[in-house]
C-alpha cells in the first residue's frame, strides 16, 4: 500500500504527489562500502541519505576551504514508499515542500538498544541472498511480529556491470558474485525495515541530496576509513558513549585514530571487486591495518605505485586545513579515498618501456626498426584519485547549534588519524621504489 497519493505514473516513479509532481525512483547506492544509513542513487551524479538535521545544518555551515574535502550539499527531498503483499517496497523522492515539514522527521540517530534477531528469520524472510558471514538481520525473534518487522525484500532495477566478491573474516573468498556491494543492500534492507515499521506515525521522510563523489570514476576503488581517537559525540549516553569508547580501545582508533570501515577494490586478474566491512576493520592490528592498506593499492597484478603521491598530496592538504579549523569536532565522521581502478598504473608504463628496449635491441630486426624511437610509450596520466570527508551527524563547533561544549584547538584525534595514515603510506613508498 503506498503511504503517498496516488495521482498518476510518472516516468521515474510509480507515484506522483498531490502536486502532481513526478517522482523519482530511488535506488541502493551500489557503491557504498560502510556507514549504517544506507545510500540511494537519486542520480548519476547524486546520492541521498536520511535527513539528520545536525548534519543537514553542518554541511550549510561548512567552511570554504573544507568543501573541497566534502560531497556538495544539494538540498533536500521528500521520500516516501509504497509495498505491495509480496513485501517488494519502492522509494520514490519528491521536491521537498517546506508546508510538509510536520509530516516529517529526522530519521532516529540509533542511540537506542538495539534489538535482537535470529539469522534463520532473516533467511527466513529474506528474498535476496546474503553473505554467510553476515550479522543477523532485522527479522524478530517473534513470531508474531515477523510479518511487521521483516526484512523486505529488494527488487534492484540498476546494477554494476563488475561483480563484487565479498572477503569473509577467514580472508577466503566467497564463492558468490553479485552485482552490488553487499554492504549497500545490507543497509538498504534495514533501511526499509526502520521505515516500514515507522509508517504508521508519519508519511514522508526527508532526505539529504549529496554529490555522487565517485560518479566519474569508471571502476570506484573506495576505502572508508572511520577517523579519530573518539567516535561518540558530545551529546551521546553513558551508555553509547561507553560502547564507542570500547570499539576505539580494541581497534587502531586508539592506536592509530583510524580504522577500516569498508573497502571495494577492483581487481585487474578478476576483473571483479573485493570487498571488506566495518567488522573486518576493527579486528585489524596495527600490521594488520598496513596490509589493508596494502591490499587496497593493489590491483591482482601489481601495486599502484603511481598512486602514492597524488593520495599523500591530497591528505597532506587536508591536515593542513583541519590544522586550521579551531574548535571544530568531527566525531564518528569518515574518510573516503577513491581511485578508479581502470587506470593502468606506472607499471604498466614501466612494462612497456622494457618491451620498447627489447624490441630496439633485437638485431634481427630490420634496423630502421631498432633505431626507430617514435614507438617509445608516453607517460601515462596522473590518475584520478578524491579525498573526502562524510558523516557529519556528530559534528560540532563554537557557536554551532547553540551547543553546550565548546572545544578548543583543531581536532587532535582526527589529525592524529591523518598523521598515521600519511606515515604508513610514506613508509610503503619508500619501501616499494
Amino acid at each position: 500500500m503506498c503511504v503517498c497519493q496516488t495521482m498518476e505514473v510518472g516516468k521515474y516513479g510509480k507515484t506522483a504527489s498531490p502536486a502532481g509532481e513526478r517522482g523519482v525512483l530511488l535506488e541502493p547506492f551500489i557503491h557504498q562500502v560502510g556507514g549504517h544509513s544506507s545510500m540511494m542513487r537519486y542520480d548519476d551524479h547524486t546520492v541521498c541519505k536520511p535527513l539528520i538535521t545536525r548534519e543537514q545544518r553542518f554541511y550549510e555551515s561548512l567552511p570554504p576551504e573544507m568543501k573541497e574535502f566534502t560531497p556538495e550539499y544539494k538540498g533536500v527531498v521528500s521520500v516516501c514508499f509504497e509495498g505491495d503483499s509480496d513485501g517488494y517496497i519502492n522509494l520514490v523522492a519528491y521536491p521537498y515542500v517546506e508546508s510538509d515539514a510536520l509530516e516529517q522527521d529526522d530519521m532516529p540517530e540509533r542511540d537506542q538498544p538495539r534489538r535482537k534477531h535470529s539469522r534463520r528469520s532473516l533467511r527466513r524472510s529474506s528474498s535476496v541472498g546474503e553473505h554467510k558471514d553476515e550479522r543477523p538481520g532485522l527479522a524478530s525473534d517473534n513470531p508474531e511480529s515477523i510479518q511487521e518487522t521483516k526484512s523486505p525484500k529488494v527488487e534492484l532495477h540498476i546494477h554494476s556491470d563488475v561483480p563484487f566478491q565479498m572477503l569473509d573474516g577467514n580472508s577466503s573468498l566467497s564463492s558468490e558474485k553479485i552485482s552490488y556491494n553487499p554492504w549497500s543492500l545490507r543497509c538498504h534492507k534495514q533501511q526499509l525495515s526502520r521505515m516500514r515499521s515507522e509508517s504508521k506515525d508519519r508519511k514522508l521522510y526527508k532526505f539529504l541530496l549529496l554529490e555522487n563523489v565517485v560518479h566519474h570514476f569508471q571502476f570506484p576503488c573506495v576505502l572508508d576509513l572511520k577517523m579519530g581517537t573518539r567516535q561518540h559525540g558530545d551529546d551521546a549516553s553513558e551508555e553509547k558513549a561507553a560502547r564507542q569508547m570500547k570499539k576505539c580501545e580494541q581497534s587502531t582508533s586508539a592506536t592509530l585514530g583510524v580504522r577500516v570501515c569498508g573497502m571495494q577494490v577492483y581487481q585487474r586478474d578478476t576483473g571483479h571487486y573485493l570487498c571488506r566491512n566495518k567488522y573486518y576493520g576493527r579486528g585489524l592490528s596495527i600490521e594488520g591495518f598496513r596490509n589493508a592498506l596494502y591490499q587496497y593499492l593493489h590491483n591482482g597484478r601489481e601495486l599502484r605505485k603511481d598512486l602514492f603521491e597524488p593520495v599523500l598530496t591530497k591528505l597532506r592538504s587536508l591536515k593542513a586545513v583541519l590544522e586550521r579549523q579551531a574548535s571544530y569536532r568531527f566525531y564518528s565522521s569518515s574518510l573516503l579515498i577513491i581511485y578508479d581502478g581502470k587506470d593502468n598504473g606506472a607499471g604498466m608504463f614501466s612494462e612497456r618501456r622494457a618491451e620498447m628496449r627489447l624490441k630496439r635491441a633485437d638485431t634481427s630486426l630490420p634496423e630502421s626498426l631498432q633505431d626507430d624511437t617514435s614507438t617509445e610509450p608516453s607517460p601515462a596520466a596522473p590518475p584520478q584519485v578524491d579525498v573526502r570527508m562524510i558523516d557529519f551527524a556528530h559534528s560540532t563547533f563554537k557557536g554551532f547549534r547553540d551547543d553546550p561544549t565548546v572545544h578548543d584547538g583543531p581536532d587532535v584525534g582526527y589529525v592524529f588519524g591523518l598523521e598515521s595514515l600519511i606515515n604508513i603510506m610514506e613508509q610503503m613508498c619508500d619501501e616499494n621504489q
